[in-house]
Parts: C-alpha cells; sequence; structure tokens
C-alpha cells in the first residue's frame, strides 16, 4: 500500500445561543459533498497556518486554530479517473472570528453551519464522522 500524504484541515466552528456547537462545512469542488476546508502542507508554514489559509480559501473564515490537531482522518483522494492518493488529514480546531461575503472559491463551493451531530452524519468519511461526533467531548 503507497504511503499516505499528508494534508491539513481546519474545523470552522461556533458555539449557538445556547451553547450548542456547529461546524462549517464546505462542498468539494469535483462531488459537492460535505467536507472539512483542507489541502496540502505549504513550504515554509506550520501545519495549522497552512489550515487557516485553506478556511480562508475555500469557506471565507477568518480565525485562528489551535496549536495541536484534534486528531486525523484518512481518504483516498481522487486524482482522477485511475489515479488515487491515499491520505492522512491532521485537524485542526478554529474558532470562526469573521465570515467573509467574498472569498477566494466563494464561486466554487457551498458552504454551510451544521449541529456537530448533523456534521458528522453529513461527511463520508468513518473516522471524522467519528471526531465530529465527540466534539463536545474535545472542545472547551
Amino acid at each position: 500500500m503507497p504511503k499516505r500524504r499528508r494534508q491539513t484541515a481546519a474545523l470552522p466552528y461556533r458555539r449557538s445561543s445556547k451553547g450548542r456547537i456547529e461546524v462549517l462545512l464546505v462542498t468539494s469542488r469535483d462531488t459537492g459533498r460535505w467536507v472539512l476546508p483542507k489541502g496540502w502542507p505549504m513550504p515554509g508554514k506550520q501545519l495549522r497556518r497552512a489550515a487557516e489559509i485553506e478556511a480562508y480559501e475555500e469557506a471565507g473564515v477568518v480565525g485562528k486554530t489551535a496549536k495541536k490537531p484534534i486528531g486525523t482522518y484518512d481518504y483516498d483522494k481522487i486524482e482522477s479517473r485511475k489515479k488515487r492518493t491515499p491520505c492522512r488529514v491532521h485537524v485542526f480546531p478554529m474558532p470562526v472570528e469573521d465570515l467573509l461575503d467574498e472569498w477566494p472559491e466563494h464561486d466554487q463551493r457551498r458552504r454551510e453551519w451544521f449541529a456537530f451531530e448533523e456534521a458528522a452524519k453529513s461527511v463520508d468519511e468513518k473516522d471524522l464522522r467519528s471526531l465530529l461526533s465527540n466534539l463536545d467531548n474535545v472542545l472547551e
């Protein structure tokens, strides 16, 4: 089995007026499924900083990620009909400070707030589903 390539993801979240955790998901460009904003590591940038940049580019999110990831999940990135790249994604929680009306990929993706339990049901990756299901135990 090929080695898993590393990716980094932001987990943009906020608290509702009732104190419940809500997660911002975006659609993938290719299939339109719900995902976290994520991407490849960037030369000269810490993984968490790269996650912040991805959150801005893909979802219009402004904020600072936590210093440490809350977990990882694995998936196969489909590059073409014949090429799949196994990836391990490091997930950094990111309290949302601002949500921009315009951002680099606003015409390529949708974004939507979900209660964390609904976010877990909306993603395809089993390990990510598990991570999202336990957010109330992980986030302060």
